[in-house]
């Protein structure tokens, strides 16, 4: 999942806009020096493979490497798929990741910036304080939004460093300085500590928290449901309602799917026997009303809720833009968006309204997915609380001194250019969620008024006029 610490998770920030890029083919000549539009990243490749490089104003550190696979123009690096599609004219290309959507934008250069080419202040805590900020500096979109004036923390933090600064303490300043940015997509990270901060009044999820709301689901909202089926390791559930016609789809996370492989070809595999499990034919035609249940949900996959969303339409329709922030000195400038398509499915498609809960536990692929499902042809209506607003890709940084820093860079556009970054997706019905008070008297009400919805003969009217754009 994009929410959870690990190389996989880190390597979904591997999607960029490309729209108007020229005709592209895979060919050797992806061998050379390429700068990825919007991330600081140079790419060296060569016959072995790809060596990110992450670069700032005031550093060069080695990334990831992924290695040359069978096709020409795709590498992998720990079942991630990157591929690296070039222009006729040898100068541009096109990179993506086959677990994220959207697409990057390269450059052909002729060497490595210099900085690439000297050892790191490995020693120096110092250096990597620089790094830390530079890396925030330059790619961070949120600080006006999040009132935040950046060189000001700079000021008053750079001065606590020195040369014999320790590493916990190290650990200690950086934590102070995201702490204000209340981004669960910003964290700080060395060896098996980690620190990162949440929007105020939510809580991201954990799997205490995700087996505590499964347990209270099943028992309560599920007692007389029907044909109960889990997948995926229990983090999708579905089950016909006792309301005839009504189903229940609950959806923990976009990633994991398969724990045995963790490559994307695994995870969309296990995904479509359990689409195929659940929209069937029979029941596709019989099914009146779904209640899709996200409000535990730790992100994962962009694309594995496009492959959902796929199955939720007739009509082809633009889910949302995607844009990074492109200019290190200028947070107002971006790459030009690209739109990501849902294409209806080659199997077995549910049409009909939607009830989605959501929560402040609704985080990152949980969001996109979300969002995806605004402009919906048909009826959808979201019931509960606000998502938890981080949408981007993941960006991992290396420091100098080893640790490691996660922050975004890209923005999530809907059809009129509005983002739900820092506030999340608001319900158009708001009910709580799993509060102390609903769990204390077993009330369920987000749940209850989602039933209430579908099965009412005004559910039409309501779900279609509360859109947002």
């Amino acid at each position: 999942m994009r929410y959870a610490v690990g190389t996989t998770a880190l390597l979904l920030a591997l999607a960029v806009p490309a729209v108007g890029a020229a005709p592209v083919t895979s060919s050797p000549t992806a061998t050379g020096l390429w700068r990825m539009d919007g991330y600081g990243t140079v790419l060296a490749i060569d016959g072995r493979g790809a060596q990110e490089y992450q670069t700032t104003a005031v550093s060069c550190l080695k990334g990831y490497f992924a290695q040359s696979a069978v096709t020409p123009g795709t590498y992998d690096v720990e079942g991630v798929v990157l591929t690296v599609r070039v222009a006729p004219d040898g100068t541009h290309a096109r990179f993506g990741a086959d677990v994220a959507v959207g697409h990057r934008q390269l450059r052909r250069i002729g060497s490595l910036p210099a900085a690439c080419t000297r050892p790191p202040a490995a020693d120096d805590p110092r250096a990597a304080f620089d790094v830390f900020w530079q890396s925030f500096e330059e790619n961070y979109p949120f600080f006006a939004a999040k009132g935040i004036d950046w060189h000001a923390v700079r000021d008053r933090y750079r001065p606590l460093v020195h040369q014999d600064t320790t590493r916990a303490r190290l650990f200690d300043i950086f934590s102070r300085m995201i702490t204000p940015l209340h981004d669960a997509h910003v964290l700080v990270l060395d060896g098996d500590r980690h620190y990162g901060v949440a929007r105020p009044g939510t809580v991201v999820p954990t799997e205490e928290l995700n087996d505590k709301v499964e347990k209270f689901v099943v028992e309560r909202d599920l007692a007389q449901a029907s044909h109960r089926q889990d997948f995926a390791h229990g983090l999708i559930t579905y089950a016909d309602l006792k309301e005839r016609g009504l189903g229940y789809l609950r959806i923990a996370g976009f990633d994991g799917y398969d724990r045995d492989d963790a490559s994307y070809t695994a995870q969309l595999a296990e995904l479509d026997r359990a689409l195929d499990a659940v929209l069937t034919p029979a029941r596709t035609r019989a099914l009146r009303g779904l209640v899709i249940d996200l409000r535990i949900n730790g992100g994962g996959s962009d694309a594995l809720g496009i492959r959902i969303a796929e199955r939720l339409t007739d009509t082809p329709y633009v889910a949302y833009a995607k844009r990074a922030r492109n200019d290190p000195a200028d947070p107002t400038r971006h790459t030009r968006p690209e739109p990501i398509p849902v294409t209806p499915a080659h199997a077995p498609r549910y049409t009909g309204p939607i009830a989605l809960l959501t929560a402040g536990s609704t985080v990152s692929a949980g969001e996109t997915f979300t969002q995806a499902l605004i402009d919906r042809p048909g009826r959808t209506v979201r019931i509960g609380q606000a998502t938890q607003g981080v949408f981007s890709d993941v960006m991992t940084r290396t420091l100098p001194n080893g640790m490691a820093v996660w922050l975004p860079n890209e923005e999530y556009l809907t059809r009129t250019g509005h983002t739900f970054d820092g506030t999340g997706i608001p319900p158009q019905i708001t009910e709580p969620v799993f509060t102390e008070e609903e769990f204390t008297k077993g009330r369920d009400s987000a749940f209850d008024r989602a039933v209430e919805l579908l099965r009412g003969p005004a559910q039409g009217a309501e779900a279609t006029s509360t859109s947002v754009a």
